[in-house]
């Protein structure tokens, strides 16, 4: 799983695994699934994280497993 923050684009990206992206669809206004040949999830787009999120959170992930 990669996660990208692009400051420029005020987006914050998941890529889930590597196939190839052949849809997407905006389901929740700013969220953003991309999906496979075979409809499954591999990628979700945050934008306009700037309203969601504090530049102090941005600047440190923290990953939690269960």
């Amino acid at each position: 799983m990669r996660i990208k923050v692009d400051k420029t684009g005020d987006a914050l990206y998941f890529r889930l695994d590597e196939n190839r992206i052949v849809d997407s669809e905006e389901v929740r206004p700013g969220v953003i699934l991309d999906f496979d040949e075979n409809d499954r999830v591999v990628g979700v787009e945050f934008l306009g994280i700037s309203t969601r999120l504090a530049a102090e959170e941005l600047s440190s992930i923290q990953i939690q497993t269960a």
